[in-house]
């Protein structure tokens, strides 16, 4: 059983993704490596934290709208399908990401949380921008 617990670690802290827990108040309490790398907050910086921490101040009461409903209904809107999302990196530069997200219960099957899994998707937002531009331009 520990042996799977530091496994389990270990998979968190390896994945290419960021992988990101916030209980149901929406405090951060789990944030891996590749978290660290998309959004530039550490650990230590992120841990404890609102999730308010890498999320643009404009779409925070949509945020908090809809993280409220699914911790209340047990469901999530997209039910985990990936979506493009604006995000904040430590330094304030405007990151999009495409990001999914996930209801997590407790052994008792409360709802304890929501994980995200991220990944950046700026350079190819950006492409698609300038393709479209380019061919309106035409």
């Amino acid at each position: 059983m520990e042996q799977d617990s530091k496994l389990a670690q270990a998979i968190l802290e390896q994945a290419a993704d960021a992988v990101i827990f916030a209980d149901r108040e929406g405090v951060i309490r789990l944030w891996n490596r590749a978290a660290t790398a998309l959004f530039g907050f550490t650990g230590e910086e992120a841990l404890g934290t609102s999730l308010d921490l890498i999320i643009p101040e404009h779409l925070r009461p949509a945020h908090w709208t809809g993280f409220r409903r699914a911790i209340e209904s047990g469901t999530t809107r997209l039910g985990g399908r990936p979506t493009l999302t604006r995000a904040l990196h430590k330094s304030g530069k405007r990151l999009y990401v495409d990001m999914s997200f996930a209801l997590v219960r407790d052994p008792g099957g409360r709802i304890a949380g929501s994980v995200a899994i991220a990944r950046d998707a700026t350079a190819r937002y950006e492409e698609e921008k300038d393709r479209r531009q380019s061919a309106a331009v035409r």
